[in-house]
């Protein structure tokens, strides 16, 4: 079992920035990658940047590359999400998602990033 716990949302202007985080507790060194999606409302949840635990290979969503930075610190067990130039149509719930090398996947429960004036 792993456990995710996010923090850092909140509200920010357009073109802002914030840091998301992401914890990870239970049986960390079965996890192979973390990943950030979001759900913003009325859309489908959608994957925007996964991150590999051992090598640290990163992935992003279209819409926000060069914009948004994932990362991680193995030694706690923290994924991270850098984001710059925040736009509104950002808005939405973001989650952290630890799939494990035998393709389990856990979730976390979200937390809410909003970009308003």
């Amino acid at each position: 079992q792993v456990q995710l716990v996010e923090s850092g949302g909140g509200v920010v202007q357009p073109g802002g920035s914030l840091r998301i985080s992401c914890a990870a507790s239970g049986y960390t060194k079965n996890i192979y990658t973390m990943s950030w999606y979001r759900r913003a409302p009325g859309k489908e949840r959608e994957l925007v940047a996964t991150i590999t635990r051992a090598g640290g290979m990163t992935t992003y969503e279209d819409s926000v590359k060069g914009r948004f930075t994932i990362s991680r610190d193995n030694d706690q067990n923290t994924v991270y999400l850098q984001m710059n130039s925040l736009k509104p149509e950002d808005t939405a719930v973001y989650y952290c998602k630890a799939r494990t090398y035998m393709a389990l996947d856990y979730w976390g429960q979200g937390t809410q990033v909003t970009v308003s004036s």
